[in-house]
């Protein structure tokens, strides 16, 4: 075969090919020959084998070819497909969530893969199966037919329309099926009231861009949720579906739009483990400074520890809330409560140490806060003074009087009474006994050098007797700071069972969430 021949075989070829991208391919070989010539006559028959395949690969399917020209000869894609201008048109829309990729709180959007299902009736793209071989449907690209321009209304995409263009089946009767996935992004409001007990309606507003609902008439489709895949965060509940029309002062038609609500739960296994449980065992920390002895020096230190560490957890939660004022989270009131208990429990303990060091030089303890602290609350915290105890044991043990020495006590009553406890009462009555300053002539026969250590021995018990004094008074405000710290343990355990109880019971769906999310 020469080259002659080999042109001649290569140009009827490409006259018998229809499909526009085999006929380049041929022209391109074509050229290749034109410019470079064949060099060796063992490749002529490959070429020719292969030219010859693609002419029978493109001459396949003559019925469809047919069908595709007839579709699209004197086919217009800019006007709708109507018998009747008048005419409306419905297009049914439905969808079939596939995920929920993301839920961003802080800047309220919601990420899912959906695939969209548009199917209209085309009046202009029908045809006999019977003249085309029992071909019924065929597919055609999307910027070759008419469409409706369906969008999401509430879009966030850069791009607004996040779908991925597809062809279009069409079936005999005019019956036209768009299915494109995408990857949306929408709008949500986000309540975080219930956080993160919540429950969360995000709405997936789609409707015509331009056509109002007297020319195209938008109907609510199937929602199919059969290949849903399940998120880690949220639990999809439902997915309801709505057709509304709204009126606008421009126009008289109405605008109808198709609304699809996706309703999910949000999982709270990760939140429970993560904040919950931490605070909860931070606040019960707060209760350990009552505990902690006001001796240790680190009363105030572990509370403020205690509130730094609320701190740490409330910017946690900060971060991934919205920034709203149009509700407080639920653990963010849990964590604003705990951290004013624990700010109250440090103020308590300067409280409890003034007292505890309380200067016995200073002022003396009023009398409504012995009555108070000394009295009511140490009878109600079933708490007795260690000293009542040990002076009840030496006042029972104590010498008679018809066993001390029988001395005349004649000026013993003009010894200044003090109110000290009933040990060292027994020892100022044997001092007065020893000391007395009388008109005894025993007592005035004593020579000069006695008297002055009789003195000294009286300056030295008088010092006794004032410190006995402060450690009395010492002790008293201390006992007043026990029983401070006692009740302080009492109430603020009280009031933090209390708020975790009446918070977290507040939540509408607590049950449902510890069942499915703790017990499952």
């Amino acid at each position: 075969m020469d080259s002659v021949t080999f042109l001649l075989v290569l140009t009827v070829c490409a006259s018998t090919v229809r499909d526009e991208g085999e006929r380049g391919l041929v022209e391109e070989v074509w050229t290749f020959d034109l410019d470079f010539g064949i060099q060796s006559q063992c490749l002529m028959p490959l070429f020719v084998g292969f030219v010859c395949l693609s002419v029978l690969v493109s001459l396949q399917g003559p019925s469809e070819q047919r069908l595709y020209g007839y579709l699209m000869k004197n086919y217009n894609k800019l006007v709708r497909p109507v018998f009747n201008e008048s005419e409306v048109l419905t297009v049914k829309l439905g969808i079939n969530l596939m995920q929920i990729l993301d839920v961003d709180e802080k800047n309220q959007v919601l990420t899912t893969n959906i695939w969209l299902q548009l199917s209209w009736d085309d009046a202009a793209l029908r045809w006999d199966p019977a003249e085309y071989d029992g071909l019924d449907s065929v597919r055609l690209p999307h910027h070759l037919i008419w469409r409706p321009d369906i969008l999401l209304y509430n879009s966030v995409d850069a791009q607004f329309d996040g779908t991925f263009h597809t062809k279009t089946l069409i079936t005999s009767s005019g019956t036209c099926t768009y299915i494109p996935p995408g990857i949306l992004k929408s709008t949500c409001y986000i309540d975080v009231r219930w956080f993160p007990f919540d429950i969360q309606r995000c709405e997936l507003k789609f409707g015509s861009w331009t056509y109002g609902g007297w020319s195209v008439d938008l109907q609510l489709g199937n929602i199919d949720l059969s290949s849903y895949t399940a998120n880690g965060e949220w639990d999809l509940l439902e997915v309801p579906g709505q057709r509304n029309e709204r009126m606008y002062e421009c126009c008289l038609e109405p605008y109808p739009d198709v609304t699809f609500t996706i309703v999910m739960r949000r999982r709270t296994l990760f939140y429970g483990v993560n904040l919950l449980i931490p605070c909860i065992l931070i606040s019960t920390l707060a209760l350990l400074v009552f505990l902690l002895p006001a001796d240790s020096g680190e009363k105030v230190s572990l509370g403020i520890t205690v509130l730094l560490a609320l701190t740490v957890f409330m910017l946690l939660v900060a971060e991934i809330m919205p920034a709203t004022s149009d509700s407080v989270p639920l653990i963010a009131k849990y964590f604003a409560i705990t951290m004013v208990i624990v700010g109250l429990s440090v103020i308590a303990t300067v409280v409890v140490l003034q007292y505890h060091h309380h200067d016995p030089d200073g002022s003396k303890m009023p009398k409504w806060t012995r009555v108070v602290l000394l009295e009511w609350c140490a009878w109600f915290l079933r708490m007795k003074r260690p000293s009542e105890e040990r002076g009840l044991s030496v006042c029972d043990n104590k010498v008679p009087q018809s066993s001390r020495p029988n001395v005349e006590l004649s000026s013993a009553s003009a010894l200044p009474s003090t109110n000290v406890p009933c040990g060292s009462q027994q020892g100022s009555d044997e001092e007065k006994a020893l000391l007395f300053t009388g008109q005894s002539p025993s007592v005035l026969n004593v020579e000069p050098d006695l008297s002055k250590i009789l003195d000294e021995v009286r300056r030295i018990a008088q010092c006794f007797r004032e410190q006995d004094e402060k450690k009395a008074v010492c002790n008293e405000w201390k006992f007043a700071a026990s029983v401070i710290d006692r009740l302080c343990l009492v109430a603020f355990s009280f009031v933090i069972i209390l708020c975790t109880l009446l918070i977290l019971t507040s939540a509408p769906n607590l049950a449902e969430a510890i069942s499915k999310d703790l017990f499952s």
